[in-house]
């Protein structure tokens, strides 16, 4: 009788020898309703305690799990519930101070990045959002692992164009504060349309309002995997047969953060939530999205047929990867980050990919215009359209879209802003020099379409 199947084992090794499969993260969700109080020390207290009591040891059985397995854990990170309604109820809404907080627990924690300096907006503002969004410059530029989001539009209710012109504001404020780094404010901060709760991945991670207690979400990614297996089929192989082994591939990709997912949720001893399929690259040669594309036969990303072949694996990867799991949530798909890609960075500097056709992309993708350097001297107004653009695929169709542009400072076209890490580099990539301030300073809502009568 044959206990084990040589290929499979032969497989698994190679995803993550030569492949750079990973867990890209592990995410903690922790709910912080139970943290409010009139007094800002007060909630900063209870947040800490609340945070140190649920992930004391989420790095700890992360790295044991990683050696037990073999397999990669990137990143260890956690969400919380919206620190805009947390901070609502302090008589003195000092938002700076519960970033900060947040920020330190992390550190103290050995966490990566912690997500949920968030708002969500998509139908107007209570004083509490807009003290977390007012202050989301100074918080991003004062702390280290703070990440912020911010949902101006959903399918149901429409698009918050006053919440639109504020956000392109904040997102030129946060890069000008962190100037000196290229920005990286603006790199930290996301804005969304049809927002999550079950994300595990940043900027956008937050605890939504239906999680439990506590809650671990992971996060797979597996570009390379993938690539190389479509670069083993035959080069005549039809389009049928290619969807198959990307279904197949994102299946083994799949299983791997499953197991990973329960084994660590056993040894926290919480409930084990979502896994996040997308394929998420880095700047890694061979992690690359783009590079899927040229195996599929396209020149480069960016070429004719690059919003086909993304459609065609964004499909796949969900149809594959939902046969190894009952929990697949959060965006789950591929993500195209300009500065996280290898390729896709490649591809900007060429030329070869413009903004016009990565927002073409994003009608297919996971998220949408993510980690994309534009000039610094870019009109807010203009960022705003783009917002607007961004928002309006992600109602339309139903899906979540999102906007994560860095207007780098005394930056402009030919230059390139780094980061380092997995938010890589980026070229600044040309924009449309067309003004849009009449059409979004008229402010009010868009309405949301007609398919979102569907009660």
């Amino acid at each position: 009788m044959k206990i084990f199947d040589e290929n499979l084992i032969l497989d698994t090794i190679n995803m993550i020898k030569l492949h750079n499969f990973d867990i890209r993260t592990v995410t903690l969700a922790i709910s912080l309703r139970d943290c409010i109080s009139e007094d800002v020390n007060i909630v900063c207290d209870k947040i800490q305690r609340k945070l140190e009591k649920y992930a004391c040891n989420l790095v700890k059985y992360a790295n044991d799990i990683e050696n037990d397995y073999s397999i990669p854990i990137v990143n260890k990170r956690i969400a919380v519930t919206p620190i805009s309604l947390i901070g609502e109820s302090c008589s003195r809404k000092d938002y700076v101070k519960i970033a900060q907080t947040l920020d330190k627990s992390a550190k103290n924690l050995g966490i990566d990045f912690i997500g949920g300096f968030s708002a969500l907006v998509e139908k107007g503002f209570t004083s509490g959002d807009l003290g977390l969004i007012e202050s989301i410059p100074e918080a991003l530029a004062t702390t280290e692992r703070l990440c912020s989001s911010v949902n101006v539009a959903t399918s149901k209710a429409g698009i918050n164009m006053d919440a639109v012109l504020k956000m392109s504001e904040i997102i030129k404020q946060s890069a000008e504060l962190t100037a000196d780094k290229d920005g990286l404010g603006a790199a930290k901060l996301v804005v969304f349309c049809n927002s999550v709760g079950d994300n595990p991945f940043m900027a956008g991670a937050f605890c939504g309002y239906g999680e439990p207690e506590c809650v671990l979400n992971i996060g797979v990614s597996g570009p390379g995997v993938v690539r190389a297996a479509i670069a083993d089929l035959h080069k005549d192989a039809d389009m049928g047969i290619l969807a198959n082994k990307i279904k197949q591939t994102a299946y083994k990709i799949t299983a791997a953060g499953e197991l990973v997912g329960r084994k660590l949720s056993d040894r926290l001893n919480i409930p084990f939530g979502i896994i996040d399929l997308s394929l998420a690259p880095t700047p890694a040669i061979g992690d690359s999205v783009a590079q899927i594309f040229q195996a599929m036969g396209l020149e480069h990303a960016g070429a004719h047929g690059t919003t086909a072949a993304l459609a065609m694996l964004n499909d796949a990867v969900k149809k594959g990867g939902i046969m190894a799991s009952s929990y697949v949530g959060g965006l789950s798909g591929a993500f195209i980050p300009v500065s996280e890609d290898a390729g896709m960075i490649e591809a900007a500097r060429e030329g070869h990919l413009t903004f016009d056709k990565l927002e073409a992309m994003t009608c297919v993708c996971s998220v949408g215009l993510d980690m994309i350097a534009i000039p610094g001297d870019t009109p807010s107004t203009t960022i705003a359209g783009m917002i607007a653009d961004e928002m309006a695929i992600g109602m339309i169709n139903k899906k979540t879209t999102a906007v994560r542009i860095i207007p780098a400072p005394n930056k402009n076209v030919g230059d390139t802003v780094v980061f380092g890490g997995l938010l890589g580099e980026a070229p600044i990539m040309r924009v449309n020099h067309l003004s849009s301030a009449n059409f979004v300073n008229r402010g009010g809502r868009i309405p949301a379409p007609i398919h979102s009568l569907n009660n």
